[in-house]
């Protein structure tokens, strides 16, 4: 691990990674990384584990939440699903190639692609999720980034082993050690503030809990990507049955450890009968859930301020919020509201209603009678995903490898 002590010396590493990551241009090489890099976490996976435990044993006297020790807590399952994330990637070809475009062409006689680049250098500020830093560190490998990792100080131990794999792999391949950097838990606060505060990021990107995501997206002077967990909405129509409603939910939050779109809310159709939504909430409390029952006024505006805090911040406990709502309209005015804005969805049978969902919520992704569930770990390459991000636009949605490149438009014309 790397020690910071100032603004000053931290300028001065970021320099460092972004000349190391030049060398990840040789994609040969990267591919040889991390092929390496999966072998060498599978060997090392009973010293990352026993690692693990040490940290779980050192977090009983930090008194650190018990939301954070559950995400600390590195199972084989969820090891094995970032190294085979690293395996995926290995197999991948060169991300930075050329995608043809042709409406970028300005003339008939021309034509048009867009070219795949790096960003430069990623800084990763992440709470617990030891194992993020293994999918972190392969999506930058693969997307040619130079990557900082800032763990928090109750993984030290786990994040410390997992630094070694990455330093000794990228030294047996003969790539730049810097390429990959973690700053060590001892500056704690202070290497947080000066990664906030340094304007030569190309990327910085926190994961955790809303207040540390919040602060550091509201106070950092470099580009950052504002990510998000749980507190989705989903809008119930008088026209859906709930049983379909109650496995939408419950299969939302299925994410392993974090519940990335777990969705938190359901507003409901005036419409529905007082015996469906009993039913939807037998269900839920049989599988676990605790269902609450919420009225909400009927001009959202009107919501007391002492009462958005329920509305507007993830709960990431076993807590249902269930409202009913006299329209279409008022829903969706909540949602755009008070959700995150990652993960939205609506269950209905009504076409109509779904293209007013879909065109009126702002969310960076709608769900329109599907289940939102995150999975990391996709079925497709390019989609393995770091986490959601609740930005609109191409940086909204999933945080995969397009996430961590940019593109230029390359106009060619003829020679006359």
């Amino acid at each position: 691990m790397t020690s910071v002590q100032s603004l000053a010396e931290l300028s001065a590493l970021i320099r460092q990674v972004r000349y190391a990551a030049k060398a990840l241009e040789k994609v040969e090489k990267v591919t040889e990384v991390l092929h390496l890099a999966t072998q060498t976490f599978r060997e090392e996976t009973d010293a990352i584990l026993e690692a693990n435990t040490l940290d779980l044993e050192a977090s009983l006297e930090m008194a650190v939440p018990e939301l954070v020790v559950e995400w600390l807590k590195l199972t084989p399952e969820r090891l094995n699903t970032a190294i085979t994330i690293l395996e995926r990637l290995a197999n991948l070809d060169s991300v930075t190639s050329s995608v043809y475009s042709s409406q970028l062409a300005i003339a008939s006689i021309s034509h048009s692609y867009l070219l795949g680049e790096p960003l430069g250098v990623i800084a990763f500020v992440y709470e617990a999720l030891p194992e993020l830093a293994i999918v972190a560190a392969g999506l930058c490998l693969r997307a040619g980034n130079g990557l900082i990792l800032k763990g928090g100080h109750e993984a030290s131990q786990t994040n410390q082993v997992i630094a070694e794999v990455f330093q000794t792999v990228l030294a047996r391949v003969s790539l730049p050690e810097a390429a990959i950097l973690t700053i060590s838990p001892s500056e704690g606060e202070a290497a947080r503030r000066w990664l906030m505060q340094t304007t030569e990021l190309d990327l910085l990107i926190p994961y955790g809990r809303a207040s540390l995501v919040q602060q550091v997206v509201r106070e950092a002077n470099s580009p950052s990507l504002s990510i998000a967990i749980a507190n989705c909405y989903l809008y119930w129509a008088h026209t859906a049955p709930a049983d379909v409603v109650a496995e939408i939910v419950l299969d939302s939050r299925r994410g392993n450890p974090e519940p990335v779109n777990g969705i938190e809310k359901i507003l409901v159709d005036n419409r529905v009968s007082p015996i469906a939504m009993d039913e939807l909430f037998q269900l839920l409390q049989e599988r676990g859930l605790k269902p609450i029952d919420v009225e909400v006024p009927s001009i959202v505006p009107f919501i007391a301020p002492e009462e958005e805090e329920l509305w507007q911040e993830a709960q990431l406990n076993y807590s249902v919020v269930v409202s009913r709502v006299t329209d279409l309209s008022t829903a969706i005015a909540l949602i755009n509201r008070y959700s995150n804005g990652h993960a939205d969805c609506i269950v209905t049978n009504s076409y109509q209603e779904s293209v007013q969902f879909a065109s009126q919520v702002r969310s960076a992704s709608i769900y329109v009678n599907a289940s939102p569930r995150f999975k990391r770990n996709a079925a497709q390459a390019n989609a393995i995903a770091l986490g959601m991000s609740a930005q609109r636009g191409l940086k909204g949605g999933r945080i995969t490898l397009e996430s961590l490149l940019t593109h230029k438009a390359v106009i060619q014309g003829l020679v006359q």
